[in-house]
C-alpha cells in the first residue's frame, strides 16, 4: 500500500473494533473505492458489496449510474486490485418497496420527500447490515462524507465531515445508535481532493470518474418524468390561484409542483414591474396550487414528525441549535421542542423561506447532529 494510503487509514485503524469484518458498500465510484482501500490498509477483514437497486439489465447498461452494469464492473475491478471478495446483492424489490413507493406517495399528496435520506435509512445501512451479516460482516463502511465518533460514555455521535462541500451528515440523521455502532465512514476526515489523490496513488481506474449528480432512479435529473410514468391516472389538472383565491392559471397536477417553486408556473411574469410568483401552498383537498410573492413563503417555524435522535433522546425537552432543511443549505439558529410521541416543534430565530412539508429538518450543535425529522406543517409569519 502507498504510504499516503496507510497514513489516511490510521484513524480507521484506531477506531475500528478489533477482529471486525467490514462490508464496504461499493457503487463503482471513487469515494466507495477509496473507502474500501482504506479499510484494507487499516488491516481490517474487508469485503466489497455492490447493491443493485434500480432498473432492468438493458436500462442499466451505460456509464454514470450507480446501478449500471459498468458501475458494478468498476467495483469488481477495484476489489480485484485490492485482493478482497466482491458480492452483488439484488435489492431492487426492497428499494422499490421502501424508497420508490414512499417517493411517489409523498409527491402524490403534495409533499417534498428526500429519497436519499429514505434510502440511507432503509437500504444502505439497516438492510445492508442485515444482509451482509450472512457472510460474516460485523460492520459496514461507505463512501459517505460524515464522521461517526465513539464518546467516552460509549455512545456514538454523528458529526459533519471535514469537507463542508461534500458533507452528507444531513442525509444520515436517521442512523440510530445501533446502526452507528456498526458503521465506519473512512472519508469523514478527508477532503474530496485528497480522496482523488489517494485513488491516483493506488492506481484506481475510477480516480477521475465524475461524481454522480442525479437520483439513481431519475434518468437525466428530471423527477417529473418518473412521476408522470408511475402516477399516470392518479392526478389531474386544476386551478392555479393567487393567495386571495383569484384563479390565475391552470396547473398540470399537484405532484409536479413543490412549495417554493418559481420556474414553469406561467404566471406573474407579465412585465418588468410585476413580481415573480412562487408556489406557496399545495391544496390537496381542492386540487389547487396557490401562488404568491416570495414574502408569502416566509415561515417562523414548523412541526416535525418521525423525530429521530441519532445521539440518543435529549435530556431536556427544549434544545437549541442550528436547523438545516436542505442537504447544503445554510443552517440557521432555531429551538427544538419535543412533543408527545415522535413529534416536535421548531421555531426559527428569523423567518425562513420556502420550507415545505415532507422535507427533512436536521438540528445541529456545531458539527454534531442532535435531531431531525420530517416537516409536517409550517407556521407562517403572524400565525400562532
Amino acid at each position: 500500500m502507498p504510504a499516503s494510503v496507510l497514513a489516511a487509514a490510521a484513524p480507521l485503524t484506531a477506531a475500528a473494533p478489533s477482529g471486525c469484518t467490514v462490508a464496504v458498500a461499493m457503487s463503482g465510484g471513487v469515494d466507495s473505492s477509496v473507502a474500501a482501500a482504506l479499510s484494507v490498509a487499516a488491516g481490517l477483514d474487508t469485503i466489497g458489496v455492490t447493491m443493485r437497486l434500480w432498473g432492468t439489465e438493458e436500462a442499466e447498461r451505460g456509464e454514470g449510474g450507480c446501478c449500471s452494469l459498468d458501475a458494478v464492473e468498476d467495483a469488481r475491478r477495484v476489489c480485484h486490485l485490492l485482493g478482497i471478495p466482491h458480492y452483488v446483492l439484488n435489492m431492487r424489490e426492497h428499494f422499490r418497496e421502501t424508497v420508490i413507493a414512499d417517493f411517489l406517495a409523498e409527491y402524490e399528496v403534495g409533499r417534498t420527500p428526500n429519497p436519499c435520506i429514505r434510502c440511507n435509512e432503509k437500504v444502505k445501512f439497516a438492510e445492508l447490515i442485515r444482509r451482509t451479516a450472512g457472510v460474516g460482516a460485523t460492520h459496514v463502511a461507505t463512501g459517505h462524507y460524515a464522521v461517526v465518533e465513539r464518546e467516552v460514555d460509549g455512545r456514538f455521535t454523528l458529526r459533519r465531515a471535514s469537507d463542508p462541500r461534500k458533507d452528507q451528515s444531513y442525509t444520515l440523521y436517521r442512523c440510530d445508535q445501533e446502526v452507528l455502532s456498526r458503521t465506519l465512514l473512512p472519508l469523514g476526515r478527508l477532503q474530496k481532493s485528497e480522496v482523488r489523490a489517494l485513488a491516483e496513488d493506488l492506481g484506481l481506474s475510477v480516480a477521475h470518474k465524475p461524481d454522480s449528480q442525479d437520483l439513481c432512479f431519475v434518468a437525466g435529473g428530471d423527477h417529473r418524468l418518473v412521476l408522470e410514468r408511475e402516477l399516470a391516472g392518479r392526478f389531474s389538472p386544476g386551478p392555479m390561484v393567487a393567495t386571495d383565491g383569484t384563479q390565475v392559471g391552470v396547473h398540470r397536477g399537484i405532484p409536479f409542483y413543490t412549495v417554493g417553486q418559481r420556474q414553469g408556473l406561467g404566471v406573474g411574469v407579465a412585465g418588468p414591474n410585476v413580481a415573480p410568483s412562487y408556489v406557496v401552498e399545495l391544496d390537496i383537498e381542492h386540487n389547487r396550487v396557490v401562488v404568491g410573492p416570495r414574502d408569502a413563503l416566509a415561515v417562523s417555524g414548523c412541526t416535525v414528525a418521525r423525530a429521530a435522535y441519532p445521539c440518543g433522546s435529549p435530556a431536556r425537552e427544549v434544545i437549541s441549535g442550528e436547523a438545516q432543511v436542505r442537504a447544503h443549505a445554510k443552517p440557521v439558529p432555531a429551538s427544538w421542542c419535543a412533543l408527545d410521541g415522535t413529534a416536535a416543534r421548531v421555531e426559527f430565530a428569523s423567518p425562513q423561506i420556502g420550507i415545505a412539508a415532507g422535507q427533512s429538518l436536521v438540528l445541529y450543535d456545531g458539527d454534531r447532529v442532535l435531531a431531525g425529522g420530517d416537516v409536517q406543517a409550517v407556521v407562517r409569519q403572524g400565525e400562532v
